[in-house]
């Protein structure tokens, strides 16, 4: 009880509300603009941190992450460029109500998704990291692997009218995963002879092509008229009313949020992966009387943003009670709680409890500070779709490659982003979704460093693959999982697709 109460009356002083606050508007600012994200944030920050107490410290980068995870769907709603990967779904919707005069509706959605998502994996996360986090440790290169290929399911969730130009989107994104360094011989491939090919393909110069860069162009066709960037006029919306229509979505609510959760908790994983999920999800649940997904239907905001929030508290899990990050952002953190001498695992709550419990109970104070900036700020952010597109053009591509420079201080990234580009023009003409192209390019990777360590184990074993992963009883579940998943979301997008043909 003593350390409850020293740990309240540390979080409610002003230098922690103030240092929660900054940490939550800078996470949405930085997830807004293309290119930038969350984690760039938190590594330019970390230097900063020295000088913190391991507490301020903690919650400035944590209330950062946890902004820059909404933050990416603003951009993303308001002129279909997802400042980050985990938006790429939510712009899908939310652009389509952006242009039907619904953006400020949209922007409810997302925020209101967004907190709920939030507390509910920051709950978990203060509750039951210990247990989940032996759960996942069991979890090994079989099941990761699985879970990977599962996740393709939701091509046909992304891939529009053709389920054909969904696939080869995917293909194409596992192709660019491929390029670089091979990460277990360490010799480089499908680099063409060009040198700075061996640096691979970023997943942020790849967003910033196929979405940021490609739109634009796409959006100067018009630009010499007068229009704004939605083309039509704004809907009065109240956080009220979206309050009430959300009390009738809690199934999907729900779902997603323990979906982003669980593979939030799962190392290598990330907000990305199950924000692609639960979108998928929520597509193969719509029913007839809805607005059909594409068109702006409230449910694939709704799952995207609770989902790709939970898995913040999630990828927390692992990392402070077992040392194991779980996503790239959480690793920076592991990085400044070793900065403080602080060693993370099943001894931190043991050793230190007044720490962890002041940052873990201190990520519900950054989830509602987030939910105060993003509810206050959408009558602001909402202004954006009023200003005529031929202003926004320019600075959106400005800073989309300065953002694509920053992710590792490179000219090459920069030259990716615009070939990428070019990639989206094309494949938007040719009716190829870019979606696709992102989740290929982030599950590649996933699908062949596992497969190829269990290939590695199996026969160090004697023993075929196949064997080695149908004798585990967690590869069987994730296996009948994937199954399930591939039927239900490829018979969902058959039906629509004889929806539209009638």
């Amino acid at each position: 009880m003593e350390i409850i109460l020293t740990v309240f009356k540390e979080l409610l002083s002003p230098g922690t509300i103030l240092i929660t606050l900054l940490g939550a508007v800078l996470g949405v600012v930085f997830g807004a603009i293309p290119g930038l994200n969350g984690s760039i944030c938190i590594a330019v920050l970390l230097p900063a941190t020295y000088g913190l107490s391991p507490v301020h410290s903690l919650l400035l980068l944590g209330s950062i992450y946890m902004g820059s995870s909404y933050g990416g769907s603003i951009s993303g709603i308001l002129i279909n460029v997802p400042g980050s990967s985990e938006a790429a779904c939510t712009a899908i919707e939310g652009n389509a109500m952006a242009k039907k005069g619904r953006g400020r509706e949209a922007l409810y959605y997302s925020i209101l998704s967004s907190v709920f998502g939030g507390l509910c994996g920051v709950f978990v996360l203060i509750f039951f990291a210990p247990l989940l986090a032996g759960i996942a440790l069991k979890f090994g290169p079989p099941e990761m692997f699985l879970i990977a290929v599962a996740g393709l399911a939701v091509v046909g969730s992304l891939s529009g009218k053709s389920v054909i130009k969904g696939c080869f989107a995917a293909l194409f994104g596992v192709f660019l995963s491929m390029i670089g360094v091979d990460s277990l011989t360490g010799n480089t491939r499908l680099t063409f002879g060009i040198g700075a090919l061996s640096s691979g393909i970023g997943l942020i110069p790849a967003i910033v092509g196929f979405f940021a860069l490609a739109e634009m162009v796409r959006q100067c066709k018009g630009a010499d008229k007068s229009q704004s960037s939605a083309g039509v006029a704004l809907e009065k919306a109240r956080v009220t009313d979206v309050i009430v229509k959300m009390s009738k979505k809690m199934p999907v609510l729900i779902k997603s949020t323990l979906i982003g959760i669980w593979i939030g908790i799962l190392p290598g994983t990330g907000g990305a992966i199950s924000s692609f999920v639960s979108y998928g999800e929520a597509k193969r649940n719509c029913k007839k009387d809805e607005t059909p997904f594409g068109q702006g239907n409230e449910n694939g905001i709704i799952a995207a943003e609770s989902s790709n929030n939970a898995a913040v508290g999630g990828s927390l899990i692992p990392l402070l009670a077992l040392g194991i990050p779980g996503s790239a952002t959480a690793a920076i953190i592991y990085s400044a709680i070793l900065i403080h001498g602080i060693t993370p695992g099943p001894k931190l709550f043991g050793e230190t409890p007044g720490l962890a419990y002041s940052f873990t109970i201190g990520m519900m104070f950054a989830v509602v500070a987030m939910g105060v900036i993003g509810v206050c700020g959408v009558p602001l952010f909402s202004q954006i779709l009023k200003i005529k597109i031929r202003y926004i053009i320019p600075v959106v591509i400005v800073s989309s490659l300065i953002g694509a420079y920053s992710a590792r201080n490179s000219v090459y990234d920069m030259a990716v982003a615009v070939v990428c580009g070019f990639l989206g023009i094309i494949f938007s003409r040719c009716g190829i979704p870019a979606p696709p192209v992102l989740l290929g390019l982030i599950l590649g990777k996933l699908i062949e460093v596992n497969l190829r360590n269990s290939m590695l184990i199996a026969g160090a074993k004697n023993i075929s693959v196949f064997q080695y992963m149908f004798t585990r009883p967690l590869s069987v579940a994730v296996i009948l999982l994937a199954v399930l998943m591939f039927a239900g979301n490829f018979r969902t997008t058959a039906k629509s697709g004889k929806t539209e043909g009638k």
